[in-house]
């Protein structure tokens, strides 16, 4: 069983509910029937429910009877949608006509649902920017208790199965932060490791990489890894972690063995955390492309609740698989 496979099963037997806030695209509808018939989740679409049903009928869907259609304009959440934006929004003086328009807006819908407990994740950004999408979610989700910061992790599976956890390795951040400090790098690695286990289904064995292997060279980039690794072994004891340490070093065995001898991660790391976001995207695309590898993400982290950001040019199989990768991460 691949991976795809194997988070669909894991999403089938959590059974979920995952808003769409885009319910008037056709890639959406599209989607959240194959959702159904596969039973990967409970589906919550935000849209127009007249137009909807029309889009249903031409688009001859058979398996949306299931799927819970919300009219951004007439249904039973809006008071408490209005009522919570109120609560949360209070010390930035939003009005009550204010929060009754942005109650009606789809991308702040999702969000919303999701804090007043009739959601556990959002998938959302084929038809809307990822700054559309992430405002709302960052003003009414939050991070997560004890987080400050959110990334985006790739899942990697590699045809040669030699790296990593039998060719599968999780690389972050490589989509949102450009220059972590030490303490932002030590939660991106935390939450790497809680992607690992609960959407790859793995042991997180942390690498957290540098130009530099144990000392190895001098310099205040080397030493923000040195603390951040430093941070997640006096946080998270239980997260097995190492660094500063070189790629190689990381995940083949023979140099791990040589350059960091006696460390548990080195040569058998399957979490590659980078130190910034130059090197976490050129280095995930340089191994999609030249190792002709598959990059599942990227999968936002650190939220308190999964809201997910499509790509504008994402097919109706890459939304499917998204919803049952935030099913898992609501675990």
């Amino acid at each position: 069983m691949d991976l795809i496979a194997k988070i669909k099963q894991s999403a089938r037997e959590l059974n979920k509910r995952i808003v769409l806030p885009e319910g008037e695209s056709e890639r959406t509808l599209l989607a959240a029937d194959k959702i159904i018939s596969e039973s990967l989740a409970e589906v919550l679409i935000i849209g127009n429910e007249d137009k909807i049903h029309q889009m249903i009928t031409e688009l001859q869907l058979r398996n949306m009877d299931s799927a819970e259609i919300i009219d951004p304009q007439n249904n039973k959440y809006r008071a408490e949608m209005i009522d919570l934006l109120l609560e949360i929004r209070k010390e930035k003086g939003l009005t009550y006509n204010e929060a009754h328009i942005l109650s009606a807006q789809p991308l702040y819908m999702g969000p919303l649902l999701i804090k007043l407990g009739y959601a556990d994740g959002e998938v959302s950004g084929a038809e809307n920017s990822t700054g559309d999408v992430l405002r709302p979610a960052f003003q009414i989700v939050k991070t997560a208790p004890g987080s400050s910061v959110v990334s985006g992790a790739f899942l990697m599976v590699l045809p040669d199965g030699r790296y990593g956890e039998n060719g599968l390795l999780v690389f972050a951040d490589c989509a949102v932060n450009p220059d972590p400090t030490a303490q932002q790098l030590a939660e991106i690695a935390i939450s790497s490791a809680i992607t690992a286990k609960n959407i790859a289904g793995i042991e997180p064995r942390v690498a957290m990489l540098s130009f530099s292997t144990k000392g190895s060279a001098s310099h205040p980039m080397v030493d923000k890894v040195v603390e951040a690794t430093k941070i997640v072994k006096e946080t998270h004891p239980e997260i097995l972690i190492d660094g500063e340490m070189q790629a190689d070093a990381a995940i083949i065995e023979a140099i791990g063995q040589k350059k960091a001898p006696g460390s548990k991660i080195a040569g058998r790391a399957n979490v590659l955390v980078f130190p910034d976001l130059n090197s976490g995207n050129i280095g995930y695309k340089l191994v999609q492309r030249m190792a002709n590898a598959e990059a599942i993400g990227p999968v936002l982290q650190g939220m308190a609740a999964p809201i997910n950001d499509l790509s504008r040019g994402c097919s109706v199989d890459d939304i499917v698989n998204l919803v049952a990768i935030t099913a898992n991460q609501s675990k």
